[in-house]
Formats: C-alpha cells, sequence, structure tokens
C-alpha cells in the first residue's frame, strides 16, 4: 500500500453528500470534490425535494445576485422556465435585473409608469377585498378592525366602487345596510384616511386608475422595477401585495411554461410588511401545487427580526448562504440546520462561494461559474469600477490598480479583466461529469492508465486497482511524490473506484486533487510556456531514430515479404468487427444508461372530464414487475360516475347521495397490472359522468399513456400531457 502525505489527503470538511448527483443546469463547481455542482430543482424528483423554493443570502459583495440571475438565465434557455421579478435595487435609476431582461426579449414595468385598478372586474371579488385589505395594512397597519373590515366589504358592493376614488367616495357615504349608514360611516373613517394616501397623498397614481393594465402572462422574464422609490417607503410593499395578487391569480392560471419563478430581490422589507408576508407565505405553501418557485434573494435572515416572517425561510428547501460574519452565520445555521463544519467556513467564503443546502441532507460549498457574457448582464458596478479607473488615472502608477474591497451589494462580478475574479469565468459546461474524454489517439496515450480504466470497465476491479497502484508506485520513485505523474494517478484511481461502485472513495480522492488547487481536469493542461510537453495521461514523445546513411542504409533495407501484410489486413478486419460490435454494446449501454437517469417510477397528471377535476397516478412497484393505477376526484365535485380501466382490470364508483349529517367522502379508485419490467408504459382509460351526466348516456372518458420517466402523452391525439403533484402521492 502507497501512504501519501498528510498534505494529499486532507480534508477539512466532511463528504456529506458523497455521491448524490441532481439534474438540471450547471450552477458552478463543488469545493470539496471538484465536481461540476448541476440543480434545477423544478427537476429534481419531489421525493428527494418536496418544495423547489430557494433562499439566498449573503452580505455585501457576496455573489449571491449575481448566482440568482446565472441560475435564471440558464433555466430559461436551457427549460424554458418563466420568471417574474421584483427588482428593488440598482444603479443609474434602473433595477439591476433590467440588462438581463432585455437579454432575454422581457419586459420592464418601472413604479410610477403603471397604474393599477385594485378593484378592477378583472380581478375576482375575493382577490379585490384581498388587496384592498393589503393597500391598507401597508399603510396604516391599525387601521382594519373588525368594523372598518365590515365597513370595507359593505362599500365594496357599492356601485361607485368601480376605482379606488369611488371606494374612498362610498367608504365616507355609505348607505344602510343590516348597520346604519352612520354607523358605516364611523367604521370606515381608518380605511378611508388610508386608501386616500392613494387617491391624494404621495402615492397617488399608482393604483388610482380606472382600468387595470395588467401586464402580459406569456413573457420569458417580466421585471418589476422599484428602484426608483424610497426602499423604506410603503409603496413597495402595497405594490408587491397587487404584484402577488396578479401572479396568483392572472398569471400562474394563464402561463403555459413548464415552470414559473418569482424572485423577490432584497426581500426583506416585502417579507416584514403585514400587507404582503400573508400572500407570500401562501404563495410559499402552495407553490407545488401551482407549479411555482418562490427565489427569495436577500442579506441576512436577522433583518427579518424573529417573529413569522423569519419563518418563512424554513419553508425554503434550497439554500445557498454566500459570505457572512460569524454571529450572522451562526444564526444562519441554526435556522437552516446547517452542520458545523459549514458553519465555520461561511465567514471564510471568497465572492462568488456559498455553502449550498438541497433538501434536508445535501450540504456542500460550490463555487459559481459564469461566462463571459453572462458577466457582462450580471455586472451592476459600472459606477465604481469607473471611480477606480478615474482614480488609477489620476495617481499615475504606471501598473494597473489593485481591485479595491467589496463595498456594494451589487458588486458581485466586479473587476472581470483582473486577476482575482470573483467567480471563476468559463462557458458552462453541459454534460460535463468531471469525466475526462479517453477518446485519444493510440500512439500518445499512456498505456498504464488506459489498462486500468479498460480492466476496471470490464469487471476486473481487483485487477484495475493493482495496475493503477503499480503505475502511481513507478512514478513516484521516477518523478517524486509530489509530481505531476503521481498525482494524475490519484485521478485514474477516482475512475477506477467509480467504474468498480465505490462512490465514496471515488469522490474523496477527486476531492484531494481539488483541495491541492487542481480542478478535475487539470491533468488536461499543458504548460502555457511550454507547448510540447505532454500531458499527465499521454506518454512521452516517440524518439526519433537519426537517419541512416550510405552502406548502413542499404544494409538495413529488409526484404520485402507479403505474408505479414496479409496478416496484418485479416487482424484489421477482425479488429474492425470487434470495434463495431463494441459501439454497438456502448450504444445499448448509454441507452439503457440514460434510460436509467430518466426513471422516475411514476407520473401523475391532472384532468377535466366533464367538467371534473380528476386526479390520475400511475405508481411503478420497486420490483418493476405492477404497476399501481389510481383515481382520485373530490367530493366537491359531485361526480355521478367514476371509471378506471386498463387491459383486463377494470374499478368504478357510482356515489350515493350523504345522508343527513353524513361528511361526503372522495372517490379513490385503484387497479393493480403487471409489466414485463420498470421501463415498460401502461395505459388508463378513465371515464366520469359530471354533474349533470345521464346515466342512458356514455359518460366521457380519456384514455392516458403513463410512462415511468415521469411523463405521459395523450393517447388519442399523442400530446405530452402536463405532469402535476397529484394527492395521491
Amino acid at each position: 500500500m502507497i501512504r501519501l502525505p498528510s498534505n494529499h489527503a486532507a480534508i477539512t470538511a466532511p463528504l456529506v453528500a458523497a455521491s448524490t448527483k441532481f439534474p438540471g443546469i450547471q450552477v458552478g463547481r463543488s469545493l470539496l470534490d471538484g465536481r461540476p455542482f448541476h440543480l434545477s430543482p423544478a427537476m429534481v424528483d419531489d421525493r428527494v425535494l418536496p418544495s423547489t423554493n430557494s433562499l439566498a443570502l449573503g452580505g455585501l459583495g457576496s455573489g449571491k445576485s449575481t448566482t440568482a440571475k446565472v441560475r435564471a438565465r440558464r433555466e430559461h434557455l436551457e427549460h424554458g422556465h418563466q420568471y417574474v421579478v421584483i427588482d428593488s435595487f440598482g444603479e443609474d435609476n434602473a433595477g439591476e435585473w433590467v440588462p438581463l431582461t432585455r437579454d432575454l426579449n422581457g419586459k420592464v414595468v418601472k413604479a410610477g409608469e403603471f397604474t393599477l385598478n385594485p378593484v378592477s372586474e378583472l380581478f375576482p371579488r375575493e382577490v379585490r377585498e384581498q388587496l384592498v385589505r393589503s393597500l391598507i395594512v401597508a399603510v396604516e397597519e391599525e387601521a382594519l378592525t373588525h368594523k372598518a373590515a365590515h365597513a370595507l366589504q359593505h362599500a365594496l358592493n357599492h356601485p361607485k366602487a368601480v376605482n379606488l376614488n369611488g371606494l374612498v367616495d362610498a367608504l365616507v357615504e355609505p348607505e344602510d345596510g343590516r348597520w346604519s349608514a352612520a354607523e358605516l360611516a364611523e367604521w370606515g373613517v381608518g380605511p378611508a384616511i388610508a386608501l386616500s394616501r392613494y387617491t391624494e397623498g404621495s402615492l397617488r397614481g399608482l393604483f388610482d386608475g380606472d382600468n387595470a393594465s395588467l401586464p402580459e402572462t406569456d413573457l420569458p422574464i417580466l421585471t418589476f422595477d422599484f428602484s426608483r422609490l424610497d426602499r423604506n417607503s410603503p409603496a413597495i410593499p402595497a405594490l408587491m401585495a397587487a404584484v402577488a395578487c396578479w401572479v396568483e391569480h392572472v398569471w400562474l392560471p394563464q402561463s403555459t411554461a413548464p415552470h414559473r419563478h418569482l424572485v423577490l430581490e432584497e426581500a426583506w422589507q416585502i417579507l416584514l410588511s403585514p400587507a404582503t408576508s400573508e400572500l407570500i407565505q401562501r404563495l410559499l405553501k402552495f407553490s407545488r401545487k401551482m407549479g411555482l418557485s418562490l427565489d427569495v434573494v436577500m442579506h441576512t435572515l436577522s433583518d427579518l427580526g424573529t417573529g413569522p416572517a423569519q419563518d418563512l425561510a424554513r419553508l425554503c428547501e434550497v439554500a445557498h448562504v454566500g459570505r457572512l460574519g460569524p454571529e450572522e452565520a451562526a444564526i444562519v445555521g441554526a435556522i437552516l440546520n446547517l452542520p458545523a463544519w459549514a458553519i465555520g467556513r461561511i465567514s471564510a467564503l471568497d465572492p462568488g462561494q456559498a455553502v449550498w443546502k438541497v433538501g434536508p441532507d445535501y450540504v456542500d460549498i460550490v463555487q459559481t461559474v459564469i461566462s463571459e457574457e453572462e458577466a457582462t448582464l450580471t455586472d451592476t458596478s459600472s459606477r465604481r469600477r469607473m471611480a477606480q479607473q478615474a482614480l488609477a488615472v489620476e495617481q499615475d502608477t504606471g501598473t494597473e490598480a489593485a481591485a479595491p474591497a467589496v463595498d456594494s451589494d451589487e458588486d458581485q462580478d466586479d473587476d472581470q479583466d483582473q486577476d482575482g475574479d470573483l467567480f471563476a469565468k468559463t462557458e458552462p459546461a453541459g454534460d460535463d461529469d468531471g469525466e475526462w474524454d479517453w477518446a485519444m489517439p493510440p500512439n500518445v496515450i499512456d498505456a498504464r492508465h488506459l489498462a486500468a480504466i479498460e480492466a476496471a470497465r470490464d469487471g476486473r476491479c481487483g485487477e484495475a486497482a493493482d495496475l493503477a497502484a503499480l503505475g502511481e508506485r513507478e512514478d513516484i520513485t521516477a518523478h517524486g511524490i509530489n509530481s505531476d505523474e503521481a498525482l494524475s494517478w490519484l485521478v485514474t484511481r477516482a475512475a477506477v473506484a467509480e467504474l468498480c461502485g465505490n462512490l465514496d472513495q471515488a469522490v474523496q480522492l477527486r476531492a484531494t486533487v481539488a483541495r491541492m488547487g487542481k480542478d478535475v481536469e487539470w491533468f488536461e493542461q499543458t504548460a502555457v510556456d511550454d507547448s510540447t510537453a505532454p500531458q499527465w495521461h499521454r506518454g512521452p514523445h516517440p524518439t526519433e531514430p537519426e537517419p541512416p546513411t550510405g552502406d548502413d542504409a542499404a544494409a538495413a533495407k529488409p526484404r520485402r515479404r507479403t505474408w505479414p501484410y496479409v496478416a496484418a489486413i485479416a487482424a484489421l478486419a477482425l479488429a474492425a468487427g470487434g470495434v463495431w460490435q463494441n459501439a454497438e454494446d456502448d450504444k445499448q449501454a448509454q441507452e439503457r444508461q440514460e434510460q436509467a437517469a430518466a426513471y422516475k417510477g411514476v407520473s401523475a397528471v391532472n384532468l377535466n372530464i366533464d367538467g371534473v377535476e380528476t386526479e390520475t397516478l400511475a405508481d411503478w412497484s420497486k420490483d418493476g414487475q405492477s404497476v399501481v393505477l389510481s383515481v382520485w376526484v373530490d367530493s366537491e365535485e359531485n361526480p355521478k360516475l367514476v371509471r378506471l380501466d386498463s387491459g383486463d382490470q377494470t374499478a368504478q364508483e357510482v356515489p350515493a347521495p350523504p345522508e343527513p349529517g353524513q361528511i361526503p367522502m372522495p372517490i379513490r379508485l385503484e387497479v393493480k397490472v403487471p409489466v414485463k419490467d420498470r421501463y415498460q408504459p401502461v395505459r388508463m382509460t378513465v371515464a366520469v359522468g359530471g354533474p349533470e351526466w345521464k346515466e342512458d348516456t356514455r359518460a366521457p372518458r380519456r384514455t392516458i399513456e403513463f410512462r415511468p420517466d415521469r411523463t405521459a402523452v395523450d393517447a388519442d391525439t399523442g400530446k405530452e400531457l402536463k405532469q402535476h403533484y397529484s394527492k395521491l402521492l
């Protein structure tokens, strides 16, 4: 056994997430094991990640906002996700999300340039009341007593209440109702005074229009730019209340995107306001059902105090925490239940680095990786950089000035052209999984590394380990234990361990390479000043023989023989056949791997059949021998018939009218059908008779083909159906 010095194997943080991988966009690279870190919460199985909401924390210049913007750009470009952003900070009278919004062909809606009518008929009645109550609480928290609430309800039913001015008039001069007009007028003074701030006071022009002026719902990204408003103004929570109602009742029902995001930038004031915290809490709780992710970006949790607003952070299943002070790091760690080693690292993080927690168990430290184009789009520090350049010219030092300490929360990507960038800049890798590609010319491959890899691929794990150990011993003897040749064997041993199923050992070996200051792909790079230096996995360049001269040349000339060429041709033919067969085998193996990677074992679709909302589910068994097909219908839908058919299996229920005092129960049908293997799709026909269905007629029905990769299609039209988080799960 080869013993490595302590600097080879020193890993100060436990590898908590040793072999865990998440699907989705590449965010950056793990600083624990050097592997790429991918994550799209909406693509993670809900059994692993029940909620897709995220929380980004970090001090000034930690890089939290840049990471949020880069993630948004990649999610839209790669997966078609849709975004609504509440942007309350920027420079030059423009929000920091504006450049990205314009690059993605989105729309910027600036505060003061649009007027919203909170009592427009475009909103449902209950939404109108909720929105008006939020506007009142935003400016006068104590104005909405129980009597004042009744006066408001009475005024909303008045014919004058078609806009905010008419609603104020209805509060001041009510008509008689269940209570006298005098009593209603007395109770309505508080709400009338609060709403007058929007019709006559400093907030005039935001909510006193006649039309709703609702923005489009099919934009890739829509940014509400509140950067011109005073950050302590009640206008921000008031506008946020309006936006939250629009998101819940207009945008989400009309959007056709596969997944939607609501980004709250500088969210502390929004979450602290009683006018909006309840709305945000409801969106957080029901985000899974809505197909929505709330992405909250803010400095620290201590900004929220110790009340209910801070409890909202616990509803976020994904959190990334940039650099914070030790005291704040301890508070955040306690609330998010971070391990002690991660809390200790938070105060020492560099810009662009963050502790990530995904779900209840996965914890990692990740360096965000961005491209030059992304750096330009997320740059919101041009004013500060101009000041630095002017100072450098005045000092006339003749050399580039060193970048000063970051002192703005929006300086996530300062000094792009200097060393010590806040983020590692590179083109985002697509399917990079931390491996190297062995498809290199055979005459330059170091055969020792290749032999070990091929042995592992053939299942000869003991032989592969011995070959790697022997090669490592030879290079340590020849070049030294700290040489690149010796270190290269750590990566080969990691590949062997992974091919042989020892994922923990593979991660630890890669972590050793990463913690020694090497990327996982460092061995692919040659020295900048030596283009002829062989890469670690390639053998030394062969020495070219000196050309023979004179009699030596004549003596060296061999006799021509034909049989070696015939043998070579035959060998090449056999090799070509073997290569073709191996290629077919590799292709089949790759298809099996892709199929296994996409496997979820469940598919759920919400259907509307004869006016009845019907939830359907296919759940594959762990042994891959059967599938349980289920149908669930709420009793409030008043169905007269529910039937399920699959193959020769049938289940049916005709609900009887409930007895007096009996609580109606939902209908749930279930059948179990056999399958050949876990990857086989299944079909189910669901027939539902709605409230108006007649018993002597054929009930409307739909036939759905469920697939174990969490997809489903309409068997009649071939159209793919949207997945839902079913009550059956």
